[in-house]
């Protein structure tokens, strides 16, 4: 990138001395026009200068990703030592075990495969190892490689390079790494339907696209949240029918619709067993797709008291997103059937309109018999005007994985029909599994009803503060300090419980596994957050002589438990790209579990502060690794921030 931006700045210097020289000998018939060429390309100049300054700046504030650093320089080496080689493998990971070093490059033995395959040439991978280290650049980050075994390569970090990047890390905090050309991502979640209650199946898609958003934005993404609501369809002529007869004057008296759930189920029954009532339910769709004012404003007041409930879960969980519902896409739809025909792709079946796309049995459905559309023509006119209105070059749908083959097919639908090359734009359905309750069946309350939301969230409230009690944190903490630590646990806990299991999979809701203080809990991982802050706190060291021992202090890693911790703190950027690739989140969860424990491994073994047997005061204050709590505590919070969790200063 830097490459590129230097390479112009040279031509367009060259082109502006060129229109100079023009200029002095008068060849231009229009000394006007070159003076604004001129001036075009000097302001260019001056832009593309200040862009790369910057970008110099933010790169050098950023944490490196070790693991793509190391795969540039295997890289290299591997084209240096064979460059008729296209597309050889570069595998490149941390090492299990300190004997073999801090990472391995175990490419020779795929290289070797290919050798003999393509070229019938049968070299050991060991001598392809000697070759490939033979040929490493100088860098700043090795210090030495061994070869292991048949032909494994230990790569032994720098001491000294692993603790400048912690230096720079506790000096300007947790930077992403540059990602170049900053990308437009749309990340669609939530996606409740109007009239109904969240329930814990909007849980998952709510937290997961939540977290992939955040994650996103840190990372240096221009993030749109979109909440695809469902608030158009056939349902809203019942409930506008049931609104007349049971609030006539709503057009000029805001009704009083307290339990929507309630008023959902008695416009549902009425419509099942009431004919004229089904009739006129019919009536009222056909005047609101009309846009009869009267019957929009209904639509608007049914839909205004399901958006406060939900905003009531989203203050809670502490959600961003923009609503853009069904209804947004509405009048779009007619020219998506409009397009699909022009294109040659519609046949008509039984009265309906349906698409077939290759690798796929069953069609999309763009027009129903009676002229009305369905769900696969507003996602198609959703697809449609995110990749051409909101030029989005990363679409994302966290949508449970029932819908993956509908997904699918409209993603391939839209790839058919030219709208985009999934080779240019990323369109990804980040499924999830289903939450089970403790007898690994649907998550239902004991009636067998599905469980609402705002109920989940306020039972995680009273564990959390039964929880804190039975520790006897209400003896120790203010009233306000307890019930930070209560909402941080619940809504922590509740978050946590689902984004560390891998999303693919179903997984058991727990709260007493969830509010666990022991294992891979978000309560565990708070409270040990909690702990590494009050280190600091409780040797008298503040936030400012923190700063100041950063630029000054040298962190030793002598110790193997240092050495441990601070590698494992400069991992965070690469278990950051391997998300953004993979969309799974459970790997942040597992590193934060790692790093904590690792911390533990680390505070067991090196004292931070050294105190007086007897009289319990302070006689030593080992800085540096102050430092690798401070650095430890950082990466937490940036993964917390993350995964949406508020840890608190006590517990």
């Amino acid at each position: 990138q830097f490459a590129f931006q230097e390479n112009e700045i040279k031509l367009l210097t060259a082109e502006i001395e060129r229109l100079k020289n023009f200029g002095c000998l008068g060849v231009s018939p229009s000394l006007e026009g070159l003076r604004d060429e001129n001036a075009k390309l000097k302001y260019r100049l001056n832009f593309l200068k200040k862009s790369l300054q910057e970008e110099r700046s933010k790169s050098a504030k950023s944490m490196i990703n070790i693991n793509s650093c190391l795969q540039e320089i295997f890289g290299a080496a591997i084209q240096a030592a064979y460059p008729d080689l296209e597309n050889p493998p570069l595998v490149v990971t941390p090492s299990q075990q300190p004997k073999f070093g801090d990472y391995q490059c175990n490419s020779a033995m795929g290289i070797s495969q290919i050798l003999l395959k393509t070229r019938e040439q049968k070299v050991i991978p060991r001598e392809i190892a000697e070759k490939i280290v033979k040929n490493i650049p100088a860098n700043e980050c090795i210090e030495k490689v061994e070869i292991a075994g048949p032909g494994f390569i230990n790569v032994h970090l720098r001491k000294d390079f692993v603790s400048k990047q912690l230096r720079s890390l506790l000096i300007n905090g947790v930077q992403p790494p540059a990602i170049g050309k900053r990308k437009k991502v749309v990340v669609d979640f939530s996606s409740p339907n109007i009239a109904k209650e969240m329930h814990v199946g909007h849980l998952r898609s709510t937290i997961i696209g939540e977290s992939m958003s955040r994650l996103f934005e840190f990372a240096g993404y221009d993030v749109l949240r979109l909440n695809h609501l469902g608030d158009w369809g056939t349902q809203f002529g019942m409930l506008i029918a049931h609104l007349q007869d049971k609030f006539p004057d709503y057009l000029t008296v805001s009704p009083p619709i307290g339990d929507l759930q309630a008023f959902y189920k008695e416009s549902k029954r009425r419509f099942d067993t009431e004919e004229e009532f089904k009739k006129r339910a019919y009536q009222c769709v056909v005047l609101l797709q009309s846009k009869n004012p009267d019957f929009i404003k209904a639509w608007n007041l049914i839909c205004d008291v399901s958006r406060r409930e939900f905003q009531k879960i989203y203050n809670c969980l502490d959600i961003t997103i923009i609503e853009r519902g069904e209804s947004f896409y509405h009048e779009m739809m007619k020219d998506i059937v409009k397009e699909f025909e022009d294109k040659g792709f519609v046949q008509v079946d039984d009265g309906r309109k349906v698409v077939f796309v290759p690798g796929f049995s069953v069609p999309l459905t763009i027009m129903k018999s009676d002229g009305g559309y369905t769900y696969d023509t507003s996602d198609l006119a959703a697809l449609k005007h995110r990749l051409f209105e909101e030029k989005g070059d990363i679409l994302i749908y966290v949508v449970d994985s029932g819908q993956s083959v509908h997904f699918q097919t409209v993603f391939a639908a839209g790839q058919m029909i030219g709208w985009y090359d999934p080779k240019v734009t990323r369109v990804a359905h980040a499924a999830f599994g289903v939450m089970l309750g403790e007898d690994k069946k649907k998550f239902k309350t004991r009636s067998g009803d599905t469980v609402r939301l705002i109920d989940l969230l306020e039972e995680g409230l009273k564990r959390a503060m039964d929880k804190l009690k039975d520790k006897e944190r209400d003896k120790v903490l203010t009233p306000e300090e307890l019930k930070a630590a209560q909402t941080s646990v619940a809504f922590g806990c509740i978050k946590y419980a689902d984004l560390s299991h891998n999303r693919l999979n179903d997984y058991v809701f727990s709260f007493d596994k969830m509010l666990d203080d022991r294992g891979n809990t978000a309560a565990y991982l708070l409270y040990a957050f909690t702990r590494i802050r009050a280190i600091a706190r409780l040797a008298n060291i503040d936030e400012q002589m923190l700063r100041k021992a950063a630029r000054e202090e040298v962190l030793i890693l002598d110790h193997e438990k240092e050495w441990k911790l601070g590698k494992c703190i400069l991992r965070f950027p690469e278990i950051l790209q391997k998300i953004l690739e993979d969309l799974l989140l459970h790997t942040l969860c597992d590193y934060l579990y790692e790093l904590a424990t690792t911390f533990t491994e680390f505070y067991d073994s090196c004292y931070c502060v050294e105190k007086d047997r007897q009289t319990g005061q302070i006689v030593k204050v080992n800085m540096w690794r102050l430092l690798l709590c401070e650095a430890t505590a950082t990466v937490m919070a940036k993964g917390f921030d993350i995964l949406g969790i508020k840890p608190v200063q006590r517990m």
